[in-house]
């Protein structure tokens, strides 16, 4: 009895330790979820200055310009919160309007992408992102498998997104979470610099920089096989129209301006408003389409000074090898083709949910982000405005199923985050499931959830593969253009 006694004490013993080690380990978890929700909380708006200007010192620019520098890309994503706000606010209501005029109801309601970022950053997953995918690119960078620093912290909410959806659906397994997570950092870091110099050719004021944001780079495939199939069509090519091209062919008409005005009169028209909300509509639509080039102008204004310097340093402790900063798509989003073909987009997508067998996803909400589709289109594109609207179509067709196809799981994702925290973003309607344009759409997400919500320790194989093989593969590439270089 004796001897059963101090095994049964030894039993509780250890019990009580291991209770004590996950008590722990929770309680670190809740602090580094509550450390990084109140970082990413500040918004991009105040992220944004106090990182370029910790970094124009890190590069030796004075603090004053490196302050100068950080405010005006802090200034810039103010003036896209704005912008934004005018689609949203404006915009939201008449387009719900449609969608009970016309009887458009789907059953996957569209959240935006603040439930999508919300889901992601309040999981253990979304805890640790930015310190753990930082880790991941400081390891590729020392051993030359990337180029790619990206310090596009905001945008880590989309390695957080696609960790927290396998998160919940593989029984709230945070192993699965991060792998999910890790891989689709470790692709766009690939993409990112394989996109590079088109992206700089493309946009030349912007030498030194890189785009590793997954839901644009995902858009690439599509640009690649698209743009081909099109190229191979008999007198396609004479369709090569730019933006530039456009205002010449229909003069003030193919302004992006007056398409705003005349596209947001139009969904006023559609939502039987009166004539003096028609009008209001569409000189709002033409005041977004005319504001978002000058307000990107502002990135231009605060990240040239940081990105000249950059590369300085770069060829003097590299050695002259090439180092990517890794940034917003922010910054392009003003180019005057995406504005148009999102434009021309946006009435479309709503025609296009309708029609679309099997699609049960209305856009509403994330239609805001349209523009972010078109950043790493257009270098392959050439800013072909033809070109550009039927890759765009292709990708939101597609993108429409994904998101579709991904609502149960988003939906289930986002019930626990709103039942454990209460964030508003993440309450879906009675009746319907949840779902959001912003990288629930991406070609990377889908594939990665699928992988993993189905085909688990295989898709986990063959993920973990097509990874290793395309870092493999950057890294001998990065070498030998390396070594043409010396």
């Amino acid at each position: 009895m004796k001897h059963f006694a101090i095994f049964l004490l030894s039993l509780q013993r250890q019990s009580f330790l291991r209770h004590a080690k996950t008590n722990k380990r929770d309680a670190i978890t809740v602090q580094m979820e509550q450390v990084f929700s109140y970082i990413i909380s500040l918004g991009a708006s105040v992220m944004m200055p106090i990182l370029f200007t910790i970094i124009g010192l890190c590069i030796g620019l004075k603090f004053g310009r490196s302050l100068k520098s950080g405010l005006y890309v802090g200034v810039g994503f103010v003036g896209l919160g704005i912008v934004t706000a005018l689609l949203t606010t404006n915009f939201g209501g008449p387009l719900s309007e449609i969608s009970q005029l016309y009887d458009l109801q789907l059953k996957v309601f569209d959240m935006g992408w603040p439930a999508a970022a919300a889901v992601a950053y309040n999981t253990a997953v979304g805890a640790l992102i930015i310190p753990i995918c930082l880790g991941v690119n400081f390891l590729l960078l020392i051993t030359g498998c990337t180029r790619t620093v990206n310090i596009d912290l905001w945008n880590y909410w989309h390695f957080a997104f696609i960790g927290a959806v396998a998160y919940f659906v593989m029984d709230q397994s945070l192993a699965w979470g991060y792998f999910a997570a890790i891989v689709c950092y470790i692709i766009t870091l690939v993409m990112a610099d394989l996109t590079a110099d088109k992206f700089q050719e493309y946009y030349p004021e912007w030498k030194g920089i890189s785009i590793p944001q997954p839901f644009c780079q995902s858009f690439v495939p599509f640009a690649l096989i698209i743009g081909k199939a099109l190229d191979k069509i008999p007198g396609f090519d004479k369709l090569n129209i730019d933006a530039e091209g456009m205002k010449k062919k229909f003069g003030v008409m193919g302004e992006p301006l007056i398409l705003g005005v005349i596209v947001g009169a139009l969904i006023g028209a559609l939502a039987q408003l009166d004539i003096k909300k028609v009008l209001f509509l569409g000189v709002t639509m033409g005041a977004v389409m005319e504001l978002i080039p000058r307000i990107t102008s502002l990135f231009i204004e605060g990240l040239k000074p940081i990105a000249e310097k950059t590369q300085e340093v770069v060829k003097q402790k590299f050695n002259g090898k090439k180092v990517y900063i890794g940034m917003s798509p922010a910054v392009v989003i003003g180019h005057p083709t995406t504005l148009v073909v999102s434009l021309l987009l946006i009435p479309v997508a709503l025609g296009l949910a309708v029609v679309l067998p099997g699609n049960q996803f209305l856009p509403l909400a994330s239609l805001a982000g349209m523009f972010y589709l078109f950043p790493m289109v257009l270098p392959f594109t050439k800013g072909n405005v033809v070109k550009t609207f039927i890759i765009g179509l292709a990708a939101l067709a597609v993108g429409l199923y994904f998101v579709t196809d991904m609502a149960s799981a988003f939906t289930q994702a986002a019930h626990t985050v709103f039942e454990q925290t209460g964030d508003k973003a993440a309450d879906i309607p009675a009746g319907f499931e949840g779902g959001a344009l912003d990288f629930a759409s991406s070609l990377f997400g889908w594939v990665i959830y699928k992988c993993v919500a189905y085909l688990k320790w295989i898709g986990a194989g063959i993920l973990t593969l097509i990874t290793i093989g395309m870092v493999v593969w950057n890294r001998i590439r990065i070498a030998k253009e390396n070594k043409n270089n010396q």
